[in-house]
């Protein structure tokens, strides 16, 4: 089998797993820019799926949980920045990795903690409210910045850096989910992303390369 080949059905392998969201259901999200993902170890030692073709930082502008706008350029000042789309009614996979995310980061000295910022992207805006947000995320990390906006815009937002968001999917009980990409992306301070976690990491390996983005980014 051809090395391209190889990598075609590695891409669409990653992607497979990516799109976790919080419905069960799989399927192949956008990649733009046809990035091409690659699942072994890195070897600047990063231990999640590297990008050949980093992703830019979109210069969009939400909502932070205060009412306040937050521009995805500007007002992220710390050297490494972490994206994930998710909702607070997501029933498994979004706790989970934010869970695993908090954790991951507790395991790190105070001052390489003090140079990653989080950033979680609600996919269901009609129901996450700032209130709603900020709630959930001092579950985890009070640390943790939520952002809101139109969904038009979040969706935009989000097929940039090859994260699908399904929007609304109605449930026999008469609610909804929202189907969505579950992978947490690695900025670093020039708003590049090269790495990227999926749903399944170890939290150790987070860990290692929430620390190594640090290191790579002084």
């Amino acid at each position: 089998m051809s090395r391209s080949r190889n990598a075609v059905l590695l891409v669409a392998a990653v992607a497979l797993l990516a799109l976790a969201g919080c419905s069960g259901k799989e399927d192949k999200p956008d990649n733009p820019g046809g990035a091409i993902i690659r699942s072994s170890q890195d070897p600047n030692g990063l231990r999640g799926a590297t990008l050949d073709r980093p992703y830019s930082m979109p210069a969009a502008t939400l909502t932070d949980t205060d009412g306040n706008p937050f521009n995805l350029v500007t007002s992220t000042k710390k050297p490494v920045t972490l994206v994930f789309f998710g909702y607070t009614n997501c029933p498994d996979v979004c706790p989970t990795v934010m869970a695993d995310v908090a954790s991951a980061l507790t395991k790190l000295d105070d001052q390489v903690q003090g140079q990653i910022q989080m950033l979680f992207i609600t996919t269901d805006p009609a129901r996450d409210t700032g209130p709603v947000i900020r709630k959930y995320l001092d579950r985890f990390d009070p640390a943790f910045v939520g952002l809101t906006g139109s969904l038009t815009s979040i969706k935009d937002i989000a097929q940039a850096v090859g994260v699908p968001v399904e929007g609304m999917q109605k449930l026999p009980s008469g609610g909804y989910e929202v189907g969505h990409g579950a992978q947490v992306i690695g900025f670093g301070k020039n708003d590049k992303a090269n790495v990227l976690w999926l749903s399944n990491a170890a939290i150790g390996d987070l860990a290692h390369d929430f620390g190594k983005l640090v290191e790579d980014n002084r």
